[in-house]
């Protein structure tokens, strides 16, 4: 089975479990470190979650994914908290972002910069504006290349 196909599954067998226990699904990572296969089901909930949610959240997927064996090759599963530097995977994602401090890379240049760190001013589905120090980059939605909230040290 193809890597998004096994994503694509997982999701599927995750979500309701999820959404009706008050969590939200962040990402989905199906990847070969070394000789290992790691299976990474990252997830949130308003506030943060604790490591007692992702044990419950992974003894669900466990029991799920045994039952429907979408994966083929030995591989160790991992729940966690995207952690304080959440990607931004979604146009949601971002939506949610507006008012916090963040970090965007972009496939080609933006006003001679291809990284933008500050403040997400806004964000209309289409373009994103960040105030980086006092100057504001408007960032065509379609030139994002990775998006994540981002500490200010």
């Amino acid at each position: 089975m193809s890597i998004s196909k096994i994503k694509t599954v997982v999701e599927e067998m995750v979500t309701p479990f999820l959404s009706e226990n008050g969590f939200e699904l962040v990402d989905i990572e199906y990847v070969k470190e070394g000789s290992n296969f790691f299976l990474r089901v990252s997830v949130d909930k308003e506030g943060g979650i604790d490591i007692d949610e992702c044990g419950r959240i992974s003894e669900f997927l466990s029991e799920q994914l045994d039952k429907n064996d979408p994966v083929t090759d030995a591989y160790f599963l991992e729940v966690s908290s995207p952690g304080a530097e959440r990607p931004l995977k979604k146009a949601e994602d971002v939506r949610k972002a507006v008012g916090k401090y963040v970090y965007i890379t972009t496939y080609e240049p933006i006003n001679a910069s291809k990284e933008f760190e500050g403040d997400l001013i806004s964000f209309d589905g289409e373009e994103l504006v960040v105030k980086v120090g006092k100057k504001e980059h408007a960032i065509p939605y379609s030139k994002v290349a990775g998006a994540r909230l981002a500490i200010v040290f």
